[in-house]
């Protein structure tokens, strides 16, 4: 059986592979998935069954059609469409190609398993929070900032790995990803009119919420694979001793 180190699983049959979840950020990525979980409740409560922007989204911004112009409503277009089916579909294909090529599988199935727990979570609230803008337009919390968060903490948490990087400098950058990526999507739901600050708030805090939790089950599913056939091995061994 492999053993733990770091980041990194160690040998197991002659082979190794990177954890989704490196060993040291464990702890403090669980702190912050548990206040994001909490964010993502509180804010559900609050605004259960609105159709208007509550006070914190007025005071943050009143998006209307020109919020945004040429050559900055192009940018926020095209950040959009990497969150709608067909460009979120290439988006992922692209991480988890590359997450195959730098032979981290885990990331890769990660990638794959996160993007459909979160954005499945993002849909589920949206049925049970029932916001709405511009009529009956389910908006909390935003799928697509959720969507892009998850894909740069699969990233971020696969570099966060690398032998040498701490537990502070780990989990700064991989929340440092987080924010860059959900802010830069959020910023786009929000001046083009799709979604109200505080369900960007929401989207970015069910990723942080579901994608530790995911790859924690992703390193524990696979570890189980891995030590199957040690397990064989050792049984075949005692009854050739027998």
């Amino acid at each position: 059986m492999g053993s733990r180190q770091g980041g990194r699983v160690g040998p197991v049959n002659g082979r190794s592979a990177h954890a989704a979840l490196p060993g040291s950020l464990r702890s403090s990525l669980g702190t912050v998935a548990g206040l994001a979980a909490l964010v993502v409740a509180v804010l559900g409560v609050l605004y259960a069954g609105d159709g208007e922007p509550g006070r914190v989204d007025r005071w943050v911004v009143r998006p209307t059609a020109d919020s945004v112009r040429p050559p900055w409503r192009t940018v926020a277009l095209a950040l959009d469409f990497l969150g709608e089916p067909v460009g979120a579909a290439m988006l992922l294909s692209a991480v988890v190609t590359g997450c195959l090529l730098l032979r981290r599988p885990r990331s890769a199935v990660l990638a794959v398993v996160g993007a459909g727990l979160t954005v499945g979570t993002a849909t589920l609230l949206k049925s049970l929070v029932g916001r709405t803008i511009h009529g009956d337009n389910l908006s909390y919390p935003s799928g697509h900032t959720a969507f892009a968060t998850t894909l740069a903490l699969v990233v971020a948490l696969a570099a966060a790995g690398r032998p040498g990087l701490g537990r502070p400098a780990g989990t700064s950058l991989v929340l440092a990803a987080a924010l860059t990526a959900g802010a830069a999507m959020g910023w786009a739901e929000v001046v083009l009119g799709a979604h109200y600050p505080t369900d960007v708030l929401g989207g970015w805090c069910t990723a942080l919420a579901v994608v530790p939790a995911a790859a924690w089950l992703v390193d524990r599913a696979a570890d189980r694979m891995a030590d199957r056939p040690c397990d064989r091995t050792a049984d075949a061994g005692r009854r050739e001793r027998r």
